[in-house]
């Protein structure tokens, strides 16, 4: 029982990051960014491929962040600056990193050897082993949604939420809401990938098909964070949706060890996020009638 909790919270916290950055695209800048899917895999692949070459673990981070970084700026071009649109920007930088994904590591799925070390093999020798992995994992996630929040309350995360609530209000202020689009893909990206490197070193493989069912993945997380926890004041959005991931994790994981195959976890995944719009469907128009009960 035990393993299985620490395996929740490692994932949970893992793909929290991912769910961050969909925070970012779909709920502060209103932008279904379906190249989540593909910036996901990206950040594995250049994990994969510098640890492979000896570089420093800590080091392929950043390096993963800045690709994804990269990927969600050909978006917000492909969308400010070319006109098309939004949705169909997300499926054309998927598309493309479908195949540099590929170019990058050379091989639809690579494996580790098991001698390359790893920010866990590091903290394997600093912490118990039976919780090493998660203090890295639950340290890093931390750091950037403290990171995330202290942005969000800076001048320019002020302008990256009113882009999504009203992109007119931005350019009376004399600023480019065009640019302030491409600055929030980037790090929504950013993001993402960050979290297919962790992931990456967790695993310690990559596969080109690694990225199918993120993005439904975070937008459960988000749903599931913002409906159980919208009235707890002192809880702020981005702790919600870490929370949302670790119940998704939990929910998945029971579902799993319920007698489903490994095969059925994009059944799982499409289930529990068609729950989450239910429930927050209901949330909402239950919280709708009794507003019009007290103006009554």
């Amino acid at each position: 029982m035990t393993d299985a909790i620490i395996s929740i919270l490692e994932q949970g916290f893992i793909y929290g990051i991912m769910a961050l950055g969909v925070y970012i695209s779909y709920s502060i800048l209103d932008f279904p960014d379906l190249s989540v899917d593909g910036t996901f895999p990206l950040g594995t692949a250049i994990c994969v491929a510098l640890i492979t070459i000896g570089v420093n673990p800590w080091l392929c981070l950043l390096a993963a962040f800045a690709g994804g970084c990269l990927a969600g700026i050909f978006t917000g071009v492909l969308n400010v600056h070319l006109k098309i649109k939004n949705l169909l920007c997300g499926i054309l930088t998927m598309t493309a990193l479908y195949s540099i994904n590929y170019r990058i590591t050379g091989s639809s799925n690579v494996f580790l050897d098991m001698t390359s070390e790893t920010i866990f093999t590091q903290a394997g020798k600093l912490f118990p082993p039976l919780v090493s992995k998660l203090i890295v994992i639950a340290v890093i996630t931390l750091i950037a949604k403290f990171l995330m929040d202290w942005y969000l309350r800076t001048k320019s995360g002020f302008l990256l939420r009113s882009v999504g609530d009203n992109e007119g209000l931005v350019t009376t202020l004399a600023q480019n809401a065009g640019t302030i689009k491409i600055v929030g893909l980037a790090l929504s990206n950013g993001l993402v990938a960050l979290a297919g490197a962790v992931n990456a070193q967790y695993t310690r493989q990559f596969s080109v098909a690694g990225g199918t069912g993120t993005v439904v993945m975070g937008l459960a997380a988000v749903i599931i964070g913002a409906t159980v926890f919208r009235k707890i004041k002192f809880v702020r959005v981005t702790t919600g949706v870490l929370f949302g991931m670790m119940i998704y994790k939990a929910c998945t994981y029971a579902a799993l060890a319920s007698g489903l195959q490994a095969m059925d976890t994009n059944l799982v995944i499409t289930v529990l996020f068609i729950a989450a719009l239910f429930v927050n469907r209901f949330v909402l128009e239950r919280n709708q009638k009794g507003g019009l009960r007290r103006d009554a």
